[in-house]
């Protein structure tokens, strides 16, 4: 079976022709939805994957109907193979699981984008050690100096709640549970 998506980004947009050329290309259904597709949660393209069965195809017009980014594309692409399915966009003839070449594109774009995480990777790792020999403190900044952490400590020991040390110390109650439960007093 040949399954269409058709995206369009606002309620003032028509995805009307993205459904005509899906239908003239083949699909015998069209999931369709208007939202924007910076989102990551989109309803009908999850529907659309989990309906996908072995043997079957996931068209779109353009790439950009589905995915975002290279990232999100794969991600898809990905899971369209693992349901035993294909993916062909109709404006892109290299993204097309379904020809030899078309597979052999996606699997080239996918070791790019591999090789291009993993120098991600290497560059990120770098630099924080760069940063960590040059002094820097990692993560994130604490909430509180170990004076107010040790007072949060001594409140907590005479009997106060979180919620009321919490309040005391202008932070959240999760901050001083955090406190009394993840650290050691140093010494």
């Amino acid at each position: 079976m040949i399954y269409g998506y058709a995206r369009v980004s606002t309620g003032s947009q028509d995805y009307q022709s993205q459904v005509d050329k899906l239908r003239s290309a083949g699909a015998t259904k069209t999931y369709r939805e208007k939202i924007s597709g910076a989102r990551s949660d989109r309803p009908e393209l999850r529907r659309l994957i989990k309906s996908l069965q072995a043997g079957d195809v996931m068209m779109v017009t353009a790439i950009d109907r589905a995915a975002r980014n290279t990232r999100d594309l794969l991600n898809i692409l990905d899971e369209v193979s693992r349901a035993g399915a294909k993916f062909k966009s109709l404006s892109e003839p290299w993204c097309d699981s379904t020809s030899p070449t078309g597979e052999l594109m996606i699997t080239v774009l996918a070791g790019v984008a591999t090789f291009e995480r993993h120098l991600i990777r290497v560059r990120t790792s770098e630099g924080r050690a760069r940063a960590v020999a040059n002094g820097v403190k990692l993560g994130p900044k604490r909430k509180l100096s170990p004076a107010q952490e040790q007072a949060a400590r001594e409140l907590r020991l005479a009997g106060k709640s979180l919620s009321d040390i919490a309040g005391v110390l202008g932070v959240s109650s999760t901050t001083v549970k955090r406190v009394i439960n993840g650290r050691r007093r140093a010494g």
